[in-house]
């Protein structure tokens, strides 16, 4: 959590781990159980004004939260202290879920369901037995995981500037939230632009969804651009030339590989798995983890 002024990281520095961390979910999943995400958690329900019980309503977002991520219903223990960071869980395989706040969020209930979001992930993640080595590896896992099954849209809108006063939950940037939020709205068909209240959050999630269409338009997809299809066939060219064999083309967008027949490998847009498929034209491939058709122009 980043308040008080201190600068907000911007951009898109973890973008790298951000694929690793949708592939390795679809992965671990299966596309039947990611489909079982399909809708987000609503705004109605963790929805938290001043008029309501602080326990009682801290223990009726994090239900949503639970019943979001499909884990086992059980009673959740929530308490407020100091401490330096926005909340922490206690990852155990007992009956009961015990989460720490900070007591910040006393004064600041809307953003409770935020960090509730992010906790419960790591709960739903620590009984699938998926991580990332490293602390901050394992928390870029957990922001993308959060916003890609329907919870972490409220940790993007939990980022509000206003002059001398910042803040920001989780681990990723402002920008990163939004692209792996714009991944899910395109795979899902859910628009969660609507629930956001902050205004840099929707800026933040238009940035990203900017991205994620560039992304979704690289070579040897059909819909790249005229420029990226030229340095393709450039390439492509290249690697067919016997005196540059064994020399990757200058991207890590794509990969030939000599056949017969020749192929290209390249990422799914949508889980980042890696495909490959015959040089021969224009065709249509199937991703075999997400099921996503794709048009290529190979």
């Amino acid at each position: 959590m980043t308040t008080g002024g201190r600068d907000i990281e911007h951009g898109y520095p973890h973008l790298d781990t951000v694929h690793e961390a949708v592939h390795a979910l679809f992965k671990r999943l299966s596309y039947d159980t990611m489909s079982t995400f399909a809708t987000s958690v609503l705004p109605v329900d963790v929805a938290f004004d001043d008029t309501e019980d602080l326990h009682l309503g801290a223990q009726r977002v994090a239900r949503a939260m639970v019943r979001q991520l499909h884990l086992p219903d059980a009673r959740t223990v929530i308490t407020f202290r100091e401490m330096e960071h926005a909340a922490a869980v206690e990852l155990t395989a007992g009956t009961e879920y015990f989460i720490e706040l900070n007591d910040r969020f006393k004064r600041h209930r809307k953003d409770i369901g935020a960090a509730l979001a992010h906790e419960v992930m790591h709960l739903y993640l620590h009984r699938l037995d998926l991580s990332f080595p490293g602390t901050r590896d394992n928390e870029i896992l957990t922001d993308t995981a959060a916003a890609y099954l329907g919870a972490g849209w409220l940790l993007l809108d939990a980022y509000r500037e206003h002059g001398p006063f910042s803040q920001k939950l989780g681990y990723l940037t402002p920008e990163e939230f939004g692209y792996v939020l714009a991944q899910r709205a395109d795979f899902f068909g859910e628009d969660p632009s609507p629930w956001f209240t902050s205004p840099q959050a929707y800026d933040a999630y238009t940035a990203g969804a900017a991205r994620a269409r560039r992304d979704a338009r690289r070579p040897p997809l059909a819909a790249a651009g005229w420029s990226a299809r030229l340095r393709y066939a450039k390439d492509r060219r290249a690697a067919q030339d016997p005196r540059r064999a064994g020399r990757p083309p200058a991207t890590a967008d794509y990969a030939f590989e000599s056949g017969p027949p020749p192929r290209v490998s390249f990422r799914c847009p949508a889980c980042h798995q890696r495909i490959r498929v015959p040089v021969r034209g224009r065709l249509q491939a199937r991703c075999g983890l997400c099921k996503t058709l794709l048009d290529c122009d190979t």
